[in-house]
């Protein structure tokens, strides 16, 4: 199992999971990143934090917990 916070930058992941409970999952669904959608990593903050995405042609900005929470291949 590897997440988005383990991807490198310019990889094309795919989402297979979404972890988590209530209010910060659904943070995560309501940016757009549900079970299947593909995500390209722009950019990675040199501590890690933010991870910079493009997801469904809009780029978007998670925390690392964030990003833990989302399971790719």
């Amino acid at each position: 199992m590897s997440t988005l916070k383990d991807a490198k930058v310019g990889a094309h992941v795919t989402v297979t999971k979404l972890n988590g409970e209530g209010a910060v999952k659904r943070r995560i669904m309501d940016m757009g990143i549900t079970k299947g959608v593909d995500v390209y990593v722009r950019k990675v903050a040199p501590l890690g934090d933010p991870i910079e995405v493009t997801v469904r042609g809009y780029e978007l900005s998670l925390r690392k917990a964030d990003a833990e929470m989302i399971e790719v291949q």
